[in-house]
């Protein structure tokens, strides 16, 4: 990362691959490698517009959103969150899962987690929880944001309360591969990426650290820093 930690306006607690074949493979898919910082060509996929259907999430690079992003409080310094994110990592264990398989969820596609979740959900709560106190309230504007998705009463609940409606109980661990296409799309999508996938899904799959991001004046997200799930 060339960037310094205090250039971000916004910061968040990710799960990204390390390094490796699936890495390397969603920074090419999305066209943004988050531990580099850096845009990356597309693989050409016959009878896919893979830059089109990547441009929503292309700047968050692949990860599954453990804590979503947040500006810093008043007061908060980066280097505290920091310091606050490896003291918290050293006491959870690695969660390890069965593996990630491509979904549909609404109207695009993710890698998400198949078998047994409730490690990932009581890691995803604790961080959650953990790191709040970092946490600048919602303005007005991002309150009306998500106000826009029709929010249920007990997510209108964990908005007031965590900044972000679908955490907690309401929190489904995803790897986001494509922005929304028309649902009769999906499948011939699904069965395009599958071959390149599969070889390449972590059996089973192993969360081993947090990573601490941050997303430029841009809007990119770049990473900070991985932290041992060492507990």
């Amino acid at each position: 990362m060339t960037k310094s930690v205090s250039e971000f306006k916004r910061y968040a607690i990710y799960y990204a691959p390390e390094a490796g074949d699936l890495a390397d493979f969603g920074a090419s898919w999305l066209g943004w490698d988050l531990a580099a910082g850096a845009a990356v060509d597309h693989p050409v996929v016959e009878g896919l517009d893979v830059a089109a259907l990547t441009d929503v999430p292309r700047k968050y690079g692949l990860h599954g959103t453990v804590k979503p992003p947040f500006r810093l409080a008043d007061g908060m310094t980066v280097e505290a969150l920091m310091e606050a994110t490896q003291a918290f990592c050293a006491t959870r264990a690695p969660v390890v899962l069965d593996e990630l398989q491509l979904t549909s969820l609404g109207r695009f596609l993710a890698l998400t987690v198949q078998g047994n979740a409730m490690a990932l959900n009581d890691l995803a709560g604790a961080t959650v929880a953990a790191l709040d106190p970092f946490r600048a309230p919602l303005n007005a504007a991002e309150l009306a944001k998500r106000r826009q998705s029709r929010l249920s009463e007990r997510q209108e609940a964990l908005l007031a309360q965590w900044g972000y409606p679908y955490v907690m109980e309401e929190f489904r661990f995803h790897l986001t591969m494509t922005g929304k296409v028309p649902k009769a799309q999906l499948e011939n999508i699904r069965k395009r990426m599958e071959p390149l996938l599969t070889p390449i899904l972590p059996r089973p799959f192993v969360i081993r650290d947090l990573c601490l991001v941050g997303e430029d004046q841009e809007g990119m997200f770049h990473l900070i820093h991985r932290y041992a799930l060492s507990g």
